[in-house]
């Protein structure tokens, strides 16, 4: 393997290895809402081609950064900035060093780095969207990619990458995952469940996967299906709070009071801050207290669903 390729090899297991879980932002999600329908069948799965660049494509114009300083290494500038810290300056270097090499690897994988640690999700999903088109028989290309426009939460464009990553290997995991991510923040709930299903399949262990599984069927009001796959999430993963949360939504839904105080207080145990997992301990300890007086509040969850971590 030559530098180039390794170089972008061990990059590759960087963009994919480090991502952690943000953060949730706490939401209400009603209790006594009607059951959304669950339709079981498989999404459409069009070509991978219709979503990548052809190898020999021009490259993107809002990618590279062109100049006319000749007998520049613009590359070496960039790994020298990026090793002081200076990760903006990095980046215009980088974008300049494509503008010489329009299909150099290395130089699009120090891009797609470098854009998602300064939190441009959407320069890094190009640089990502060249190498998969670069690459085409690796598929983590289009994981990483369709992650990153989750980020830019541009669900719509996620799908597509996501649709076209699962068509190129359908046994993976992580694409059906990301592909559930996209279809959730598109609103489309039921292929949401499928894709998450179909992850959970594939790799049953998968902590991430579960909780945003019992999360969607929390939404669709399948509380009971809901607490199966949440209690194996918070086995999956015990240190994670908003786990907790969520298996004491499905809990305190499926009428288990007791054991749903439980779940809140892990979660404020492992999150101090986590102030709607603490609202709905004390929420549940007023009804147990006086269940003929039960409050018209519904369960928090947090908002959205969470990606995963690669291993």
């Amino acid at each position: 393997m030559n530098r180039t390729l390794l170089s972008a090899a061990l990059a590759l297991a960087t963009l994919l290895g480090c991502e952690e879980p943000p953060t949730p932002r706490p939401a209400p999600v009603p209790r006594a809402v009607a059951p959304t329908p669950v339709v079981a069948v498989a999404p459409v799965l069009p070509d991978a081609r219709h979503f990548t660049q052809a190898k020999d494509a021009a490259p993107v114009e809002t990618l590279a950064i062109a100049h006319d300083q000749a007998g520049v290494d613009h590359l070496a500038r960039a790994q020298q900035l990026k090793a002081d810290g200076e990760l903006g300056g990095a980046l215009t270097e980088a974008r300049k060093a494509l503008f010489d090499a329009p299909t150099d690897e290395e130089v699009l994988t120090l891009i797609a780095q470098l854009a998602r640690t300064g939190h441009q999700p959407r320069l890094s999903a190009e640089a990502l969207g060249r190498l998969a088109a670069l690459e085409p028989d690796d598929v983590a290309w289009l994981v990483a990619q369709a992650r990153e426009l989750v980020k830019a939460r541009d669900f719509q464009a996620a799908a597509r990458v996501g649709r076209a990553a699962v068509e190129a290997d359908r046994t993976n995991p992580e694409a059906w995952h990301v592909l559930g991510r996209a279809h959730f923040g598109a609103d489309d709930l039921p292929s949401a469940i499928i894709a998450f299903e179909k992850t959970v399949e594939l790799s049953p262990t998968h902590g991430y996967a579960l909780n945003n599984l019992g999360f969607a069927y929390l939404r669709a009001n399948e509380n009971q299906a809901a607490l199966q796959v949440l209690t194996r999430a918070a086995e999956a993963l015990p240190n994670v709070a908003y786990v907790h949360n969520n298996l004491g939504v499905a809990l305190e839904r499926t009428g288990h009071l007791d054991e749903a105080r439980a779940e809140y207080g892990q979660a404020t145990m492992l999150s101090p801050k986590y102030v709607k997992a603490r609202v709905n301990s004390d929420r549940v300890a007023k009804v147990m207290l006086n269940p003929e007086t039960e409050e018209e509040q519904t369960p928090e969850v947090p908002a959205g669903v969470h990606p995963t971590v690669m291993p």
